[in-house]
């Protein structure tokens, strides 16, 4: 059976729909007004191999905060949907990823109970980028809070029920050391997501169920 989920969650804040496929191949369609967390999103599909459409319209002229946690909040949702039961999956994962100076860690369970560990120390200082096609310096710039990829992650984490640690063992660049936790979150929750084939049909618990 394809593992497919689509979920929309509409709020006075926030308007989001995501469809996403847990054995695609890694191909994103994203309509999303966030440039940096447009990277981060093609990122994550392709490192994961999941198949991810996302249409986003936030508050934005509040702050980044509420669209970027409900964005992590629909990604969990979706993920819980379309693992079902859970049947048959490998259910934990790690990846430990080197990007240049940057060295991150990501381990995950999908055991029905939603728990985050974050060791990850940003700066707190936006991201800054100009507006495509501007060539002066004083043109006006957008900027990313770094600050809600926790957001992101506790939303997911908690609307997926998964156990997920998050780590940052070595880095500088605030950019470098996101952009590594997406890639090693995609790919420690692709080995937890995959079918075992020595165990296709069987619930990987000794209680019989995961949730």
């Amino acid at each position: 059976m394809a593992r497919i989920a689509e979920i929309t969650r509409a709020t006075r804040e926030t308007d989001i729909t995501i469809r996403l496929n847990l054995d695609g191949t890694g191909v994103a369609k994203l309509d999303y007004p966030i440039g940096f967390m447009v990277h981060m999103l093609n990122t994550f599909a392709r490192h994961g191999l999941f198949d991810l459409e996302i249409r986003a319209r936030g508050d934005l002229e509040v702050d980044q905060h509420h669209l970027v946690e409900d964005t992590g909040i629909v990604l969990g949702q979706c993920f819980a949907k379309a693992l079902g039961e859970k049947r048959g999956i490998r259910r934990v994962g790690s990846c430990l990823y080197p990007m240049d100076e940057t060295l991150s860690r990501a381990a995950v369970d999908v055991s029905g109970r939603a728990f985050l560990i974050f060791g990850v120390q940003l700066s707190g200082i936006p991201l800054v980028s100009a507006p495509a096609g501007s060539a002066s310096s004083s043109a006006a710039v957008s900027t990313f809070q770094t600050d809600t990829i926790e957001d992101f992650w506790q939303g997911f984490v908690a609307a997926a029920a998964v156990t997920l640690h998050l780590d940052i063992l070595r880095g500088r660049s605030d950019h470098h050391k996101i952009e590594a936790l997406f890639k090693a979150a995609a790919r420690a929750l692709r080995e937890a997501s995959e079918i075992d084939p020595r165990l296709p049909d069987m619930i990987p618990s000794t209680k019989g169920v995961l949730a």
